[in-house]
């Protein structure tokens, strides 16, 4: 019986699908171009970023939101709509879309309307079409668009939950903080956004697309991420990180440093060092954090604790480095950025 339930569910997860592409290719509205002369922000993926359970989707809140904050953006895209609350309706998301169809055309979108700022979310059709090779293939896709546009801050999404295939779903979110943190630490302007921990199956309209509660939550997410980041919403670079000394802690070493900072928040970094010889299997960091910060949100490592003391230990994917290999992890907090951290260290079993 719980086998027939999760292959009904993966059914009406499939036909939603389905209806989505239909809806793509007959009802779609013509596209026409909306400019305040704002920073240019593009939401890119499939039918979840079009909105097709609720026109607009996330764009809608997100919007509101910003415009609230007193943020003057530009929604760009060659696609159009949503509803008069949104204020700027056009977009990227393609219904029905896998991976590969929006990297067979990222290129002439972003030489045609040059975003400032990407959000991307896409991979929910590779999972019920093709998902194997969906991470290489997002891989690609970011590698293209840091390429492409190597200015542009890119925020890469895990993807939401699906009715009847979360396994799948997990496999490949598992791989995203991996791919966003390797280009990070080559330089690009990369950042992870998890996005499937702030959903739950219950939070979608059809078992794909999220009801009107769950887009509000994508908005948030959305939102917060690109506070992380400031040069994502006013359009100028973003400013160069001041590194702090290195902690000590024997087999391997910690680095912190300020990547941003905003009033009531910052965003902040740090680098795991094997210092060894051999390989290192595993590390801890711990660290104190300044009276009245807090952590967030936290990615490339499992955090104990989210104020004063805390730990900080690898993630599935960055526990092993080679002999005088690094890593990194990051956080957002709220409270002043200008304090550091004290009694960072790293250890290593």
């Amino acid at each position: 019986m719980m086998r027939m339930t999760r292959l009904l569910s993966g059914l009406v997860a499939v036909l939603a699908l389905l209806a989505a592409t239909v809806y793509a290719t007959m009802y779609a509205p013509a596209a026409g171009a909306e400019s305040n002369g704002g920073v240019r922000v593009m939401p890119l993926g499939d039918s979840i970023t079009d909105g097709l359970t609720v026109p607009g989707g996330y764009r809608i809140d997100l919007w509101q939101k910003l415009v609230a904050a007193g943020y003057r953006v530009d929604f760009v895209g060659s696609l159009f709509n949503g509803p008069s609350s949104l204020g700027d309706h056009d977009h990227e998301g393609h219904s029905g879309w896998r991976i590969d169809q929006i990297d067979a055309n990222i290129v002439s979108w972003l030489r045609t309307y040059q975003p400032r700022t990407i959000l991307l979310h896409i991979g929910t059709n590779d999972m019920y079409q093709n998902p194997n090779g969906a991470s290489s293939r997002l891989a690609t896709l970011i590698d293209r668009i840091t390429g492409t546009a190597p200015d542009a801050e890119v925020f890469v999404a895990t993807i939401i939950p699906l009715n009847g295939a979360d396994p799948t779903v997990r496999s490949f979110n598992s791989a995203i903080p991996g791919i966003v943190q390797s280009r990070a630490a080559a330089g690009k302007h990369v950042h992870l956004v998890d996005m499937y921990s702030a959903l739950t199956t219950a939070d979608l309209a059809d078992g794909v697309h999220p009801n009107a509660g769950g887009y509000s939550k994508m908005a948030n997410v959305w939102y917060n991420a690109l506070r992380s980041v400031p040069g994502s919403l006013d359009g100028t670079p973003t400013p160069t990180p001041t590194p702090t000394p290195p902690g000590q802690g024997g087999a391997c070493t910690a680095t912190y440093r300020t990547v941003n900072t905003w009033s009531g928040g910052f965003q902040a970094e740090v680098t795991v060092r094997n210092n060894g010889s051999a390989p290192l299997n595993g590390w801890t960091v711990g660290m104190t954090l300044a009276a009245g910060q807090a952590v967030t949100n936290l990615w490339g490592g499992v955090a104990t604790g989210t104020s004063g003391a805390i730990s900080v230990r690898n993630a599935s994917y960055n526990g092993s480095l080679a002999a005088g290999g690094t890593t990194t992890f990051g956080y957002v907090a709220g409270g002043n950025g200008a304090n550091a951290p004290t009694g960072i260290g790293c250890s290593s079993p």
